[in-house]
């Protein structure tokens, strides 16, 4: 396993949940789900083996020696299988604040989504407020998903803002939600 250089722990855990740094090992899988969840992403196209490839030769395979990474980014896990990716992207490391970011495996959503949003919140946020120090982590969505909302509030996290008409979606614009958690409040 990689390691962080700007972590001093690298593996979060939570009775059979787990968060550890995520490299080729399931870069494929997560393109999957990337792909059959473009609804909700700011990814734009499919992503292909060739430009995983790329990212993760080029980018993710940078970030583990930085101080400061942009992102951090890790394989989530239920028992000893993955079953999402996702971690703190747009990291600002002097106002101590970051992103969430989570791509759960597309064919549990149906059954495991509070479920793991839930712990994997859990999850994220020791990494952000413990480990990191951090003073805040918000989740930015596209008004299209009305159950991770349930989660987010459920959760303790306020809904910072709405972006009126902010993304287009399917020849219309959508809101956009900005929801947040802060570390002492």
């Amino acid at each position: 396993m990689k390691k962080y250089n700007c972590l001093n722990k690298q593996i979060f855990e939570k009775g059979d949940f787990r968060i550890q740094p995520t490299f080729d090992d399931y870069k494929y899988l997560i393109m999957k789900w990337r792909n059959e969840q473009l609804y909700h992403l700011r990814q734009e196209t499919k992503l292909t083996k060739e430009t995983q490839d790329e990212y993760f030769n080029n980018v993710v395979g940078n970030l583990f020696d930085k101080k400061h990474p942009d992102q951090i980014l890790f394989s989530f896990f239920d028992k000893n299988i993955c079953v999402g990716y996702g971690g703190l992207v747009h990291i600002n490391w002097k106002d101590k604040y970051a992103e969430i970011s989570f791509v759960m495996n597309t064919l549990l959503e149906q059954s495991f989504f509070n479920k793991y949003w839930t712990i994997y919140l859990n999850l994220i946020e020791e990494l952000a407020f413990k480990e990191l120090e951090f003073n805040k982590i918000f989740v930015y969505a596209f008004d299209l998903r009305p159950k991770l909302y349930e989660v987010l509030k459920d959760s303790n996290y306020i809904r910072e803002a709405r972006l009126k008409k902010h993304h287009w979606f399917k020849d219309d614009y959508v809101d956009v939600l900005i929801y947040s958690k802060f570390h002492n409040l």
